[in-house]
C-alpha cells in the first residue's frame, strides 16, 4: 500500500471541500434516502418535522459509514494505487486518516444526537435500530469481525439500508407501522443492496488480493451477476404480487415505469464484467434505487 507523496489536496489538484465530499461518496447516499421516502409512505401519515429528522439521520449514518469504510479499508490494505473505483481520500493522500476518522465520528455523533429526538417521537424501536446501525456502521469495515471481510456486507445493508430503514421511518410517522411498512421495505433493500453488489463486483480482483473476502469475491464473476439480477427480479416482482394479495395499492404498479432503467443496467452488468465502466453501473444503480422508491411512494399516497 502506497500514499502519493504529494498528500494535501491542492498538491493532487483538489480542495479539502472537494476531497471531503469526495469521501462522503454522494453518488450513493440515494439507498438512505430511499427507504426514508417509501417507510413515510407506507405508514399512512405525515409528520414535517420528524420526517426530516430521519432524512437527516439516515444520511449521515450513510456518511459516516463512507467515511469509516474509507479509512479502514486503507488501513487494511484494501485500496491501492490499483484501484478501479472512485477515488479513496485516504489512500490518495487528499485527507489524513486521523481526520476522515474524525469526521466518521462526527457524522455518527450527529446522527446519535438527532436519534435522542426521534426517540422521543417514537420511542424504544427506534433507540433500538439507531445503537446497532452505529455499532454496525463502525464495524462494517472496522473492528475485530469486519462485515464487508466476512462477506457479510450484503445482509448488513439488506438489513438496515432496507427492513430497519423503511419499517422505521414508519414508525416514526405512526406508532406500530413497523410491521405494515416491511413487506414494502423487501424491494427497497434488494435495490440498495444491488448497488454494493456492483460495488464489490467491480472490485472483486482487488479485494480478493488484500484479503477482504466480500460475498463477490466468494461468489466469483457469474454468481454475483446473477445475484445482482436476482435483486433486481425480487425487486420489481415485489409490487405486483403486494396488488395481487391485496396488501397493496394498484399505484405501487408505478413502480414499473422504472423497469426499462434495469433492464438496460442488467444488460450493461453482464456485458461489461469488470472494469472502470462498473462505475457508471453503480452510479445508475443508486439512481435506480431512488426512482424506484420515488415512484413507489407515490404510488402508496394516491
Amino acid at each position: 500500500m502506497s500514499v502519493p507523496a504529494a498528500a494535501s489536496p491542492s498538491a493532487s489538484g483538489g480542495s479539502a471541500p472537494r476531497a471531503w465530499l469526495l469521501a462522503a461518496r454522494p453518488n450513493t447516499l440515494p439507498a438512505s434516502v430511499a427507504p426514508v421516502l417509501v417507510g413515510a409512505a407506507a405508514s399512512g401519515a405525515f409528520r414535517p418535522l420528524p420526517f426530516v429528522a430521519t432524512l437527516a439521520a439516515a444520511v449521515l449514518i450513510q456518511v459516516g459509514v463512507n467515511l469509516a469504510n474509507d479509512v479502514q479499508d486503507f488501513h487494511r490494505g484494501a485500496d491501492t494505487d490499483a484501484r478501479l473505483g472512485p477515488t479513496r481520500v485516504t489512500q490518495a493522500g487528499l485527507l489524513a486518516p486521523r481526520r476522515v476518522a474524525a469526521g466518521a465520528g462526527v457524522a455518527l455523533a450527529t446522527a446519535v444526537l438527532i436519534g435522542v429526538y426521534l426517540v422521543f417521537v417514537a420511542g424504544w424501536p427506534i433507540l433500538a435500530i439507531g445503537i446497532t446501525s452505529v455499532v454496525c456502521a463502525w464495524a462494517y469495515s472496522g473492528g475485530p469481525f469486519p462485515l464487508a471481510y466476512r462477506g457479510l456486507g450484503d445482509l448488513f445493508v439488506f438489513v438496515y439500508f432496507g427492513l430497519f430503514a423503511v419499517g422505521g421511518a414508519a414508525v416514526i410517522q405512526r406508532h406500530g407501522a413497523f410491521v405494515d411498512a416491511l413487506p414494502y421495505a423487501v424491494p427497497m433493500g434488494c435495490l440498495v443492496t444491488a448497488i454494493l453488489v456492483v460495488n464489490n463486483l467491480r472490485d472483486r480482483e482487488s479485494d480478493r488480493r488484500s484479503g477482504k473476502y466480500t460475498l463477490a469475491v466468494r461468489l466469483g464473476e457469474r454468481g454475483t451477476i446473477v445475484e445482482y439480477g436476482l435483486l433486481l427480479a425480487v425487486a420489481f416482482a415485489a409490487p405486483p404480487v403486494l396488488w395481487a394479495a391485496g396488501y397493496a395499492p394498484a399505484g405501487v404498479w408505478l413502480t414499473w415505469l422504472s423497469l426499462p432503467l434495469a433492464v438496460t443496467l442488467l444488460r450493461g452488468v453482464v456485458r461489461v464484467r469488470r472494469g472502470r465502466e462498473l462505475n457508471r453501473m453503480l452510479k445508475n444503480t443508486a439512481r435506480l434505487d431512488l426512482l424506484f422508491a420515488v415512484l413507489l411512494a407515490v404510488g402508496l399516497v394516491l
